[in-house]
């Protein structure tokens, strides 16, 4: 942090922890919780261990998966959720956190980093030392809630924006859009979608 010509100019991530200073609860300052920190892609445990080093408490499930090479098969430990790591922390560490090599994002909601109940960190480990322990096969699927707008990353409907009408089970939802009132509906397997980015909604850091 540095000043000059009487300006005081505040690093980027200082800012935005202010910004998270207008709409967070001020209890989320004092009490570490848990969030759900976004890696880049095959660097969850760089990531991890990196928050680790930083002072910042870290929980990353794994699950063991066959991989296939020519001529043999191997055992290798995985992250059951890829692309995250959680990190327990309150939110006068976030800028440290946002700094961490590797760690792209913390997930938000209603516009502040939102934290995760204990239960449900208890939860996913409960999840991953059950599969580590069973002939359980788990395959990881995106997870969108009615009301949620989406992109379509690819085939005929490629880039369009939309939203999610209705659940069909657990890999395909009916998206719609709406306009001039009048609707379209089209049911699409759940592969196809990212998140949007909208207030309101889904936010990241």
């Amino acid at each position: 942090m540095s000043s000059r010509g009487g300006k005081l100019n505040l690093p980027r991530l200082e800012m935005m922890r202010t910004h998270v200073d207008r709409v967070a609860p001020a209890r989320l300052y004092e009490e570490p919780s848990w969030y759900a920190c976004c890696t880049r892609p095959r660097h969850e445990k760089m990531a991890g261990r990196l928050l680790a080093g930083r002072g910042i408490g870290t929980f990353l499930p794994m699950v063991e998966r066959i991989s296939k090479w020519k001529d043999r098969r191997k055992r290798i430990s995985w992250p059951l959720l890829s692309g995250y790591v959680f990190g327990r922390f309150d939110l006068r560490s976030l800028g440290r956190v946002l700094s961490t090599p590797r760690v792209t994002t913390v997930v938000r909601v209603n516009g502040y980093p939102t934290p995760i109940p204990d239960g449900e960190i208890e939860n996913i480990r409960r999840f991953a030392q059950a599969l580590q322990t069973s002939a359980l096969v788990v395959q990881e699927v995106p997870f969108f809630q009615e009301g949620q707008r989406v992109r379509v990353m690819d085939g005929p409907l490629r880039d369009v924006e939309c939203v999610v009408i209705k659940r069909r089970g657990k890999r395909r939802v009916l998206i719609g859009i709406r306009h001039l009132g009048r609707g379209l509906e089209v049911d699409i397997g759940v592969h196809l979608l990212e998140p949007v980015e909208s207030d309101g909604w889904l936010r990241y850091t």
